[in-house]
């Protein structure tokens, strides 16, 4: 069967909270109200899901108009940031990103890392993060919108086995203050990732027929709608009519 776009599930608690469900349940995310910040969410990780067992490290990437904000409330988390693991437990004071900087994060490895990420990695079934991003007054930005399509896309991948498309990651990333980490030995790198993210992905994708977010996997489609008509290879796929 052909991977099709499916909302990922989508539960509101009685306390007003959403929360939403990746990978099978390999990932939930409780979505709070971010105060000063563009988004605040509550993520937690069952590392011993299937869904995590052998899968590759997220790619590096960098985010030039916001800094990334990281709380681990429960476990051990590693932050990888230029090349170096940054080994952050519960307890430990919130952990800075800066704007323009290339990092990921992931679980602790049993094959690689410190000693104490090893141990982590043996030993904990669950990492429990705050995550939240500066709030900047770019449209394309790191928010609930971008990540709510960049995880039910990945979602596709994974669950459904879909090919990756780069178009459409680069599409994605764009619209959402993300660019891919290229090799050190490209000059002037950064300036590169983001030109291949504009001209890939806002002006060859949208031409193509690639959006940055889909009706299907957005609950604020109003808020997308906004960020797609600034931008004129855009904002063709914007429809305010019935969202589903």
């Amino acid at each position: 069967m052909a991977p099709t776009r499916r909302a990922l599930p989508h539960e509101k608690g009685e306390d007003g909270i959403l929360t939403i469900t990746a990978f099978e349940g390999a990932i939930t995310v409780r979505v709070l109200e971010p105060g000063e910040r563009a988004f605040l969410f509550d993520a937690v990780f069952q590392t011993r899901h299937r869904h995590f067992q052998g899968a590759p490290k997220p790619p590096e990437h960098f985010h030039p108009f916001q800094d990334e904000y990281m709380t681990v409330l429960e476990g051990t988390l590693i932050i990888e940031v230029e090349g170096v693991q940054h080994v952050v437990k519960a307890g430990d004071p919130e952990f800075t990103v800066r704007r323009g900087v290339n990092h990921r994060l992931y679980p602790p490895r049993r094959d690689e890392g410190p000693p104490a990420a090893r141990a982590a990695a043996e030993e904990q079934d669950v990492i429990r993060v705050l995550l939240s991003g500066e709030q900047t007054s770019k449209q394309f930005k790191l928010d609930l919108v971008f990540f709510e399509n960049w995880y039910a896309y990945q979602d596709m991948l994974v669950v459904q086995k879909a090919r990756l498309n780069l178009l459409q990651v680069l599409s994605m990333f764009d619209a959402g203050d993300s660019y891919l980490t290229l090799p050190r030995w490209v000059p002037f790198r950064a300036k590169v990732s983001r030109i291949a993210g504009v001209v890939g992905g806002r002006w060859i994708g949208g031409l193509l027929g690639y959006q940055p977010f889909y009706k299907e996997w957005t609950t604020e489609w109003d808020i997308a709608c906004e960020k797609m008509e600034s931008s004129l290879f855009l904002r063709r796929f914007s429809d305010r009519r019935n969202k589903k």
